[in-house]
């Protein structure tokens, strides 16, 4: 079927987060939430249609992982990235930020270090620090307006400070780069050479932008695969992330036995039977309907470039995933007060501060593209008229 994603879905007073906390912090009533990854698109009929279903059987009782979920997930993984995972190496979680504290908490000591790159998702510093452990920071670099590895640093800090565990963000989350083959393996061989373990958080796997090409960790190497643990989600992909599903991917069953262990001691059993529902269709069906949210991402972006290419003080920098965009304006010369003031209440946007990313994100902010293009227009509309009144 054709999907209308020009379609605006009202969100108000649905006890969404995205929506309904603005006035909460301080926001305007008429803001438009361009920040937090949830997109404002339903999710393919196929997923509504099972969850309709499974609402209509009436009994909401406790819910197993069968063969035939299973089979849908491993077989989206198996055609879009060649990575054929084994029944026995799913472990099933809430989502993927409580599968980063699980493997925090099961692979490392308290007061260990855990490496991350920032800047980086939020969650990660934070579950590192609240489960007792040391952040340790391998910035990227960002040159001509690109951000690559740093990897003799990288190595040095596992070195310095005996790393037993690094946190990969691929696709990248804020910054959008698709590691290369070549960059995940080198990232991968340093890591065997001192025994350190990789967490890959690749929840945005399917959000490739056209000449880019997602490689997962694990299917790189069987020496990879050993001492990895694979993060997945069908929450970024169908926009299901109110139904907590996410799929762990971990091949070494010794690291298995370790994180489901950690786990078991949350009191967390059960996947929720909705969204074991929403995720098998999703994963059977949802093929079309995300090729044409991916060409219709395309033009998304082609329309915030073109807006904001009046305006030399504002870098874009260029996305090769993830429907999330970077956004440098460090050029406008403003503190982080009349940054904030400038788009928060001038232009009446709600975009992520980059400083959550970590320090090297001062200056930034990041939009989220996943929005009918009419809410795009006006958004784009009002920071121009912003930018106006500097």
């Amino acid at each position: 079927m054709k999907y209308d994603f020009d379609r605006i879905v009202p969100r108000h007073n649905t006890d969404c987060a995205k929506y309904d906390c603005a006035v909460k912090t301080g926001k305007p009533a008429d803001v438009i939430p361009l920040w937090v990854a949830d997109m404002d698109f339903p999710a393919p009929q196929e997923v509504i249609d099972r969850l309709v279903e499974a609402a209509r059987h009436g009994i909401f009782g406790y819910a197993e992982v069968g063969e035939g979920y299973f089979q849908a997930v491993a077989d989206w993984f198996r055609r879009r990235f060649d990575f054929h995972p084994e029944p026995q190496w799913l472990v099933t979680t809430p989502g993927v930020v409580f599968a980063v504290a699980t493997a925090i908490r099961g692979l490392t000591e308290p007061g260990g270090a855990v490496l991350i790159q920032e800047p980086v998702y939020h969650p990660f510093a934070r579950m590192v620090q609240a489960n007792g452990r040391q952040v340790v920071n391998n910035a990227l670099t960002a040159r001509s307006g690109k951000y690559g590895l740093d990897l003799a640093d990288f190595e040095r800090q596992i070195v310095d400070h005996k790393v037993r565990l690094f946190i990969l963000c691929s696709p990248h989350n804020p910054v959008g780069r698709v590691w290369t083959e070549a960059e995940l393996t080198a990232l991968g061989e340093i890591c065997l050479r001192h025994g350190c373990l990789v967490l890959a958080d690749e929840i945005h796997c399917d959000f490739v932008r056209p000449g880019h090409r997602h490689r997962g960790f694990a299917s790189l190497s069987p020496d990879f695969a050993q001492i990895s643990v694979t993060a997945t989600a069908p929450s970024k992909t169908f926009n299901l992330a109110g139904l907590q599903a996410a799929n762990i991917f971990i091949p070494n069953p010794a690291l298995r036995k370790k994180f489901q262990k950690a786990k078991a001691e949350t009191g967390y059993g059960e996947l929720n039977n909705m969204g074991l529902a929403a995720g098998r269709a999703a994963y059977e069906h949802g093929q079309d309907w995300l090729e044409q949210l991916l060409a219709y991402l395309e033009g998304n972006l082609a329309l915030v470039k073109q807006a904001l290419a009046a305006f030399s003080q504002i870098k874009v920098v260029e996305p090769e995933g993830t429907y999330l965009l970077w956004l440098d304006l460090r050029g406008l010369g403003l503190s982080d007060g009349a940054l904030d003031d400038l788009l928060t209440y001038r232009a009446r946007l709600w975009l992520d501060e980059g400083q959550k990313f970590g320090e090297a994100g001062r200056g930034f902010y990041r939009l989220n593209l996943a929005c009918p293009r009419p809410v795009l227009e006006e958004a784009m509309r009002r920071l121009k008229e912003a930018l106006g009144t500097l």
